[in-house]
């Protein structure tokens, strides 16, 4: 999209994307994950297993994730969510983590939240 410094055309955009946000919060299920240590280490652990049961994202029945980093809400699909986290089952980014390493999860890069 080409820079328009027009009020009412920027006005007209920031219209139309806050109709977007309100249809995906209207009645929709979102699940909000604060990882405190991505910060720090620039991953998020999204668990998928507990005590060797299915837990986390897997069983989730949210639509949407909205993952708190710094005060800075991501909100992305629980579909697309789980995308970015498949390719990493399995690799070294597959790890156990969680209270008493008793859950399994991906570490998965946060800045894969914005690509």
């Amino acid at each position: 999209m080409d820079y328009c410094s027009d009020f009412k055309y920027d006005l007209k955009i920031g219209q139309a994307k806050e109709q977007e946000l309100s249809k995906i919060f209207h009645e929709k299920r979102i699940e909000v994950k604060f990882d405190r240590k991505a910060q720090d280490t620039g991953n998020i652990f999204i668990e998928y297993e507990s005590r060797n049961k299915p837990s986390g994202i897997t069983t989730t029945q949210s639509e949407y994730y909205c993952i708190v980093i710094n005060d800075i809400y991501h909100i992305i699909e629980t579909s697309k969510l789980k995308e970015k986290c498949r390719k990493y089952l399995n690799t070294r980014r597959d790890v156990v983590g969680g209270d008493n390493n008793t859950s399994k999860g991906i570490l998965l890069p946060s800045t894969e939240l914005i690509h």
